[in-house]
């Protein structure tokens, strides 16, 4: 840690992997949850099961999912932690469909990023998969909403 508390910035200002090697392994969970904001005619297609690109809500779940595994690969300081459970819910609204994921692991960092990427590109694939019925629809609100495990405790964003 530097002289002002930042784990990925060295005393020289260079960004560099934390080491945490000797962090003990601990049983991690972290949640997120984020929107794409679509119009009726989106909401129409889904309950319809007429999206021109197949199952939207299906193929963004496994997209999440795959996602997940894939953050370090993404996001450059992430460390590589195994990815031991992934659940992804796509839940349709009456103008938006609301997407959470919850990731766990038993590693010696945290898993919040994985829960991040997961909801982000699934939100990102579903609107890829409706982007023929709808060119406006807006990916919102995406965050953290809760994480438990490591040295930091737990944490749910309605706290």
């Amino acid at each position: 840690m530097n002289d002002k508390g930042l784990t990925h910035v060295r005393a020289d200002g260079t960004a560099h992997m934390v080491d945490v090697s000797a962090k003990p392994v601990t049983a991690r969970s972290a949640s997120a949850r984020g929107s794409v904001l679509v119009s009726p005619a989106v909401i129409e297609a889904l309950g319809a099961g007429s999206v021109p690109k197949g199952d939207a809500l299906a193929v963004a779940r496994v997209a999440g999912i795959q996602a997940a595994k894939r953050t370090p690969e993404l996001v450059p300081l992430a460390h590589p932690v195994a990815v031991h459970a992934v659940e992804v819910d796509l839940v349709v609204q009456a103008n938006r469909v609301d997407i959470s994921a919850t990731v766990r692991t038993a590693d010696r960092t945290g898993i919040e990023m994985e829960a991040l990427t997961c909801v982000t590109v699934a939100a990102l694939t579903l609107v890829d998969m409706v982007k023929a019925i709808d060119k406006h629809t807006r990916i919102t609100d995406i965050r953290v909403s809760a994480k438990s495990g490591g040295r930091s405790g737990d944490w749910t964003e309605d706290a």
